[in-house]
């Protein structure tokens, strides 16, 4: 994490974001942030804050048709009642002054103080308290209720909005409350985060294992759980949650899909298309979808499902124009189509397959398939040490692509590297697609009847195509140092299985190799020394494809 200091670390974040807004102002006494230019007078002034730490909200939603003025907190902590009482009358303008407050004591208490000391002053203000998170939801009604969490945004959205259209302290109150009683989340976390100046997480989660119901403070989840894919995570938070607002079949909603700040967009895009799917198959209607990293804990890896249930007038104004900064510049005014489940890149359809089927072939390549498949984690542990790390993602994105029980089964020779190369030229991506694609493109041409010449040959032109398209060289540290013996070793056999064994031999002594060498092509080029003592995944790979084949003999 970057920081000066740990105890700086809010008001060096806020001196930033003021110098990078045109219409937002920081009052260092006692800490608050408004709008540079006051409302309207007889306007309500809609006024929010919390804990830092959940950045962009809430300063990032200072501007016209959300957020007049935001008392932050330190990380994670209440703001007091004096900020949250000088920021109100600062921002009073006549129409009287509404708080959003999330639900967490330190933050209902401080705020609902400063609310009777602007009673004393004689402005008027008035309270919604946001109470969205079901993992804290109780049924006997004990404790301090649901956790306020990402529902916090849409209700300050929503009160913006109809302040901004002229409605009053009263009218918006009733409005935000009503959104807010519509509104739940759940959260999950995948890595836990770190306080500015800690050096642990703020809680420990095993390798392998999931947070369920966390909160935006750090803070544990309910309930741990094995990794699961993002289909079933988002049914495990979508699900308590549309049980908790009882949606019926024909009920519309917005669905956010909110990143808890160490989460990538496209996980984000990923999990809001499963929850379309999962809404969809219950009947419920997105009217409006919200993806992005609004409501953060931090640098937590994770995500968090909100819904809320809306009719025409929510949808109008949250449809309304704002100018506050990390409101999205274009939400979106309708959900988009759901397609089908696909893969990427263009489809495969073999052309030949009982023909000329070889029963060493099949096995050849059916068990060299499945043991890259079976090795991913690790091939992307060492292209992370010597690379940029996507070279088992690569492999596996690929590889999953084929039918593996009719490469087996029903292929023929030419048909099942035919498959591979299209597998590899179509969803690998990336210069190991393009090697890789070639280099089985060329057995695919090259392989007539299954014998130690066709193989050979086939060999030998994959390793020229390659160098010529790669310009990579023995001693570069890549697939080559592995290709390139193997080749030779083939050129001088006279029979079939002692050649694979000879190249499947030099294949691994070459992979072995490229642990002491400095690569001179690939990206594990660009990290120059830092890369000696790890073996070339790709060489690695070649060589687990000999080493198959001569297992297949």
């Amino acid at each position: 994490m970057f920081v000066n200091s740990s105890t700086t670390f809010v008001a060096d974040a806020l001196r930033g974001l003021v110098a990078s807004t045109g219409d937002i102002a920081w009052h260092a006494d006692p800490g608050f942030l408004t709008r540079r230019d006051p409302l309207s007078p007889g306007r309500v002034a809609v006024l929010s804050g919390g804990g830092s730490g959940h950045e962009p909200m809430h300063a990032g939603f200072i501007g016209k048709g959300m957020l007049a003025a935001v008392c932050p907190g330190l990380v994670f902590t209440s703001p007091n009642a004096l900020q949250v009482h000088e920021a109100s009358k600062a921002i009073g303008v006549g129409g009287g002054v509404l708080h959003i407050v999330k639900n967490y004591t330190g933050d209902v208490m401080n705020f609902g103080i400063a609310r009777e000391l602007l009673r004393e002053d004689g402005i008027e203000s008035d309270c919604v308290v946001v109470d969205d998170d079901v993992a804290t939801e109780r049924a006997d009604g004990d404790g301090p209720g649901r956790r306020g969490t990402a529902a916090t945004v849409v209700v300050e959205k929503i009160c913006g909005a109809a302040a901004e259209r002229g409605d009053s302290l009263a009218d918006v109150a009733t409005l935000g409350r009503r959104v807010a009683a519509n509104s739940r989340s759940m959260a999950v976390a995948l890595h836990p985060c770190t306080l500015p100046g800690s050096d642990e997480p703020s809680f420990d989660l095993p390798e392998g294992e999931i947070e369920l119901g966390i909160g935006i403070h750090g803070e544990r989840g309910t309930s741990r759980v094995p990794t699961m894919a993002a289909q079933e995570i988002v049914a495990a938070l979508a699900g308590p949650v549309v049980d908790s607002l009882a949606l019926e079949r024909g009920e519309s909603v917005i669905a956010f899909v909110n990143g808890l700040g160490a989460t990538h967009p496209m996980e984000l895009q990923l999990l809001y298309g499963e929850l379309a799917e999962f809404l969809s198959d219950k009947g419920i209607e997105i009217a409006r979808p919200l993806v992005g990293s609004l409501v953060t804990a931090l640098n937590m890896g994770g995500a968090s499902v909100t819904l809320v249930r809306v009719d025409r007038e929510v949808l109008e104004l949250w449809d309304a124009p704002t100018d506050a900064p990390a409101w999205p510049n274009t939400p979106a005014t309708s959900a988009g189509y759901l397609g089908a489940r696909q893969g990427f890149g263009p489809a495969y359809t073999p052309s030949g397959l009982d023909d000329d089927r070889s029963e060493f072939v099949s096995a050849w390549v059916g068990n060299w398939v499945q043991r890259v498949l079976d090795e991913e984690s690790s091939l992307t542990d060492l292209d992370r040490r010597a690379g940029d790390g996507d070279f088992g993602t690569n492999m596996a994105a690929a590889l999953h692509q084929l039918d593996l029980g009719s490469v087996r089964e029903r292929y023929s020779a030419t048909t099942i590297f035919e498959a591979v190369s299209e597998a590899y030229l179509g969803h690998a991506g990336g210069t190991s697609g393009a090697l890789f694609g070639i280099w089985f493109r060329q057995f695919y041409r090259n392989l007539g009847t299954v014998d130690l010449a066709s193989i050979t040959a086939a060999a030998r032109s994959g390793l020229d195509t390659i160098t010529e398209l790669g310009g990579a060289r023995t001693g570069d540290k890549t697939m080559v140092d592995a290709i390139a013996p193997a080749v030779e070793a083939l050129e001088a056999a006279s029979d079939l299985a002692a050649g694979l064994r000879a190249a499947a031999q030099a294949a691994q002594t070459g992979a072995e190799s490229t642990q002491e060498l400095t690569a001179n092509r690939g990206r594990a080029s660009y990290i120059g020394d830092a890369a000696r003592g790890v073996v070339d995944p790709g060489a690695l790979v070649i060589a687990w494809f000999f080493q198959a084949a001569s297992d297949a003999r």
